[in-house]
């Protein structure tokens, strides 16, 4: 599914935000690269980090003028305690109803501790700042994607 992804415009949704406001996409993301990273869950291990990561280094995606997004199946309200424990400085989108998930192939039958269950894999999407999907990254590290990410934006920025 990611191949046939690729070039295409983002699909056509509004998600809640931890800003307090609704997010429309693509329109709200264009004119300028933002990545959409895709997690699983509020407050577990490796959504820790890979929330931290980009909090860590949002000053450099900053600079680049990139935009960051966290999407998960969590309402707001969790949102919103994830965020102040670990002091997450960028938006985190709510897909409670995976139209966005489901659309990108996000939201998948995932083999979790040896049970076969259905939820949202770890997939980063790159935006460009037209609104189409620049690039596409499945099951990342949680760690290691956050480079990766700012890299592809720096080398397709000098394209």
């Amino acid at each position: 599914m990611s191949e046939e992804l690729l070039g295409t415009m983002l699909p056509t949704v509004e998600l809640d935000s931890t800003e307090g406001k609704r997010i429309k996409l693509p329109e709200d993301l264009k004119g300028r690269w933002t990545v959409l990273y895709f997690y699983p869950k509020d407050d577990t291990p490796g959504c820790t980090k890979e929330a931290c990561t980009y909090t860590d280094q949002l000053t450099k995606f900053k600079n680049i003028g990139a935009m960051i997004y966290g999407v998960s199946l969590d309402d707001v309200d969790s949102h919103n305690k994830f965020k102040e424990k670990y002091r997450i400085t960028f938006p985190l989108l709510s897909d409670t109803e995976k139209t966005l998930s489901e659309a990108l192939g996000v939201y998948q039958n995932t083999n979790f501790m040896g049970k076969l269950l259905k939820m949202l894999s770890r997939d980063t999407f790159l935006i460009d700042p037209e609104g189409k999907i620049a690039k596409i990254w499945r099951k990342v590290n949680p760690v290691t994607s956050v480079d990766d990410t700012y890299n592809e934006i720096v080398n397709l920025s000098k394209k």
